[in-house]
């Protein structure tokens, strides 16, 4: 095998490893990820810069036809990066009307309501863990009804109330059924 044919399939198979990495975004994070799978990802790293760099180096040395198949993969990647973060803004979701978030100890709790009735509930934690859950809603005066609750537990009820005053969404009731609009530890979400 002559030796561009290697450089072609080291430049496929990193920029497949690096593309399958920047998806595990979408699934907890991928610094979690580089710790579950480091013997695996950081190899395929190296790789890739090697591959990347070199693809640099012979494409001004020798143009475009001799190094098709590295400059279209690299390429990919580079379109993978722009089309994961244009995905990741709000550009091609509906506008929000309203953003609040609950701070844990071990988390943080975004909820994001938007104009077309959606909400997500964008969950951040260590190591860059980041999962966003999706539900539906509809505002009842000052009251917010979950119709599909962002959350997979009865962490977020299924009502919730706004209070502009003290800009922060209270989820707690007490005994008699009220909302508790006391500023407490986990029993409201901030308003920005």
């Amino acid at each position: 095998m002559n030796r561009k044919k290697i450089y072609n399939i080291i430049a496929v198979i990193s920029t497949l490893g690096i593309i399958a990495w920047m998806v595990t975004d979408f699934f907890g994070g991928m610094f979690i990820y580089l710790l579950s799978y480091g013997l695996i990802i950081i190899p395929i790293v190296i790789l890739y810069i090697f591959s990347f760099g070199e693809t640099i180096i012979t494409l001004a040395k020798r143009g475009f036809n001799h190094n098709k198949i590295k400059v279209i993969f690299h390429g990919f990647v580079i379109l993978t990066i722009i089309l994961v973060n244009i995905f990741q803004t709000d550009l091609l979701k509906s506008k929000r009307i309203l953003t609040a978030t609950l701070k844990d100890d071990q988390f943080y709790y975004t909820l994001v309501f938007r104009e077309n009735g959606t909400c997500e509930n964008e969950v951040s934690g260590i190591f860059g863990f980041q999962e966003v859950f999706y539900g539906k809603y509809k505002f009842q005066g000052n009251i917010i009804v979950f119709t599909k609750k962002p959350y997979d537990n009865n962490f977020i009820p299924d009502t919730m109330l706004i209070d502009k005053k003290e800009k922060a969404i209270f989820i707690n009731k007490d005994k008699q059924g009220k909302f508790n609009t006391t500023k407490e530890w986990q029993n409201h979400f901030e308003i920005q």
